[in-house]
């Protein structure tokens, strides 16, 4: 009889220890579907060796990008999403004219058809408090790296880049057909063209070099 009676207790004490293993390894499975804080967002961008600026959730820094051997400068921001399961990474481009008439409804029409085509969930949208449009995609937050931010980054950098006929308000004209833009070798920063324009911080304004 005491055998079966210190077999049942060594059967329940294993199902315990197998039971405290499954709840630490869902524990664990269930902190890095959670991903990063928001701190941890500003450290993960530190981390690429930029300087982000804080302004309330937000972080602004200034990103460096080279796309067909030319040399740009962004400016970017990332936020934590509200139920922390996602980051929005956001590249500032032109201010919308203050002057109805120097804004053609058919490149307007060329922002919202492109992005059809953009793909890997990026796309145009306009911030009314700053009158700027921005370039934006959202990326999972789930087991981010700062690797995997940089690849993010440059991914939304080139689009940028490649899409700048059509969102670089300088190129909009009465018929709404961008311009194509000129002087595409890479230049020293002294004499870049400037290429886009920045949110409401203290940020330079983007440049191609």
């Amino acid at each position: 009889m005491k055998v079966i009676k210190s077999l049942l207790v060594a059967g329940v004490l294993a199902s315990v220890g197998t039971s405290t293993v499954s709840v630490q390894q869902a524990s664990a499975q269930d902190q890095a579907a959670v991903g990063v804080t928001e701190d941890q967002l500003g450290e993960l961008i530190s981390a690429l060796g930029l300087e982000p600026e804080k302004k309330v959730s937000r972080y602004d820094f200034a990103f460096q990008t080279v796309v067909n051997d030319e040399e740009w400068e962004l400016s970017m921001s990332a936020i934590l999403s509200k139920d922390g399961s996602g980051v929005w990474l956001m590249a500032w481009l032109d201010p919308l004219p203050t002057v109805s008439a120097e804004v053609p409804k058919t490149a307007l029409l060329r922002l919202l058809a492109q992005n059809d085509e953009l793909g890997g969930g990026k796309f145009f949208s306009y911030i009314p408090a700053t009158r700027r449009f921005v370039l934006q995609r959202t990326i999972p937050n789930e087991e981010l790296t700062s690797a995997k931010l940089r690849v993010s980054l440059q991914d939304l950098g080139a689009s940028v880049v490649q899409t700048y006929p059509i969102w670089s308000v300088s190129n909009w004209n009465p018929t709404g057909i961008p311009a194509a833009p000129t002087g595409r070798s890479t230049q020293p920063a002294s004499t870049g063209a400037t290429q886009s324009a920045v949110n409401e911080s203290k940020f330079e304004q983007p440049i191609r070099k």
